[in-house]
């Protein structure tokens, strides 16, 4: 038998990092960066940074944040992490309009289409649904409580998403599943019908997006693993319609051509709006590799690797918004051993972030200098933590993200008095009310 989380008390880490994450508003208004328990807004269209408002007592999390996400129309922002505490934030006036306490360490976060539901999952493989009906911009929603939707048994659920006509909720876990459920009209007792299980993943799923298709209202679905492939599907049925294999060729590319081993887990995709352009983060590339989708034939290939020089940069985290051509990119990590950085991250990015047609890239992607970054010097000081950050905090936290997430996603065997002693010292026990 295997244990469904790994937690603490595991000897093959000395301590737990989460990797730095990033979200783009949808109109490209503001750009948020989260890295270990801090929550960093920059306002792009007033040049200033943000300061949060949250009437609850502490800090706004009390331990790394695992997952933000903007609403669809911008009007909504979630946070949520190991704190196990879900905060929505009215996204305008960036005020906390609801805190909610989650039973068990949070992995995932997705938004309803029509903003009226959240819904999060935890570790132990359950995802909860809020209800934000009756959400008034200037009111404080208060006594809200989650109910649980559906759940993966025990497996740590790492990626939720709605389809794009908002019908279903497509939830990864770490046993290399991807389950598409109908979200029913009343979520809240429970979202008991599946339409299918996209099965093919041979390593945990890290990560899923959606591409837009025209005859295809809820879109075809892009997912990556641990298995250093993309893979695009059609979710109503399940079937699989391409595999792209990128960490061979992402591998091939670090190495310069020489046969080496790498570790090449997809960590994050990003879409453009037209769905033809996918991008990925690959735990071995210090860059992006663009793949094409090509949504008539429904495949996908490899467009181009657009390469960052100048230091160690291993994107943990994409963003991009419905209107711009940016491609958003952060790495960092919470904590580093034997550094004195805490909490630093790098944001880096691509202009030109979209294509022209099937098979060609419209505008060569360029790699933005700070200085040309929207935003500039002010963004930057206030997202990375520092404007000017040395580059061996980044070699070591790419290091730090991939011994993270073999510990977090691939599963373990342990022997009888192991099991029993991480039950006892485990600390995602039920919270009682």
């Amino acid at each position: 038998m295997e244990e469904p989380a790994i937690e603490e008390g595991d000897n093959h880490r000395d301590v737990e990092v989460a990797p730095a994450l990033i979200s783009v508003h949808p109109d490209h208004k503001f750009i948020v960066v989260s890295i270990g328990s801090d929550l960093r807004v920059f306002d792009l269209q007033g040049g200033s940074s943000v300061t949060l408002v949250d009437d609850s007592s502490g800090p706004l999390h009390k331990d790394s944040i695992r997952a933000i996400r903007f609403g669809a129309e911008g009007k909504l922002f979630v946070s949520a992490g190991d704190d196990k505490l879900v905060k929505i934030w009215n996204a305008n006036s960036w005020h906390c309009i609801s805190t909610v306490c989650s039973e068990k360490r949070v992995s995932a976060v997705a938004i309803s289409k029509d903003g009226l539901f959240v819904c999060f999952a935890d570790k132990f493989g359950v995802v909860w649904a809020l209800n934000l009906d009756g959400f008034d911009e200037n009111q404080v929603l208060v006594d809200k409580k989650a109910a649980p939707v559906l759940a993966h048994y025990c497996s740590i659920i790492t990626s939720l998403e709605f389809s794009l006509d908002g019908r279903f909720i497509i939830s990864a876990d770490r046993d290399f599943k991807i389950r598409v459920s109908v979200f029913p009209k009343k979520p809240l007792d429970g979202a008991h019908e599946i339409q299918s299980f996209c099965l093919g993943h041979t390593e945990f799923v890290s990560c899923l997006a959606f591409v837009c298709a025209p005859d295809y209202p809820e879109g075809f679905l892009v997912s990556g693993s641990g298995d250093s492939t993309v893979r695009l599907w059609d979710i109503t049925s399940g079937s699989l319609l391409d595999t792209c294999e990128v960490g061979s060729q992402a591998g091939f590319l670090e190495s310069n051509g020489r046969e080496e081993e790498h570790y090449s887990a997809v960590i994050d995709l990003c879409t453009t709006p037209d769905g033809t352009l996918v991008a990925a983060a690959i735990q071995s590339l210090q860059g992006i590799m663009l793949l094409n989708c090509n949504v008539s034939a429904k495949s996908l290939s490899i467009a181009k690797v657009v390469s960052i020089t100048g230091g160690s940069f291993i994107p943990t985290s994409l963003g991009t918004a419905s209107c711009a051509e940016f491609l958003w990119m952060v790495t960092g990590v919470s904590t580093l051993n034997g550094l004195d950085s805490h909490s630093l991250a790098r944001v880096r990015v691509i202009s030109g972030f979209k294509i022209s047609g099937a098979d060609s890239v419209e505008h060569e992607p360029t790699m933005l200098e700070d200085d040309e970054i929207p935003g500039g010097e002010k963004l930057l000081e206030k997202l990375q933590g520092s404007v000017s950050i040395e580059n061996k905090v980044f070699s070591a936290a790419a290091e730090a993200v991939k011994m993270a997430m073999c510990n977090l996603l691939i599963k373990k065997q342990y022997s009888a008095d192991k099991r029993e002693f991480r039950k006892r010292t485990r600390n995602d026990k039920k919270i009682k009310q």
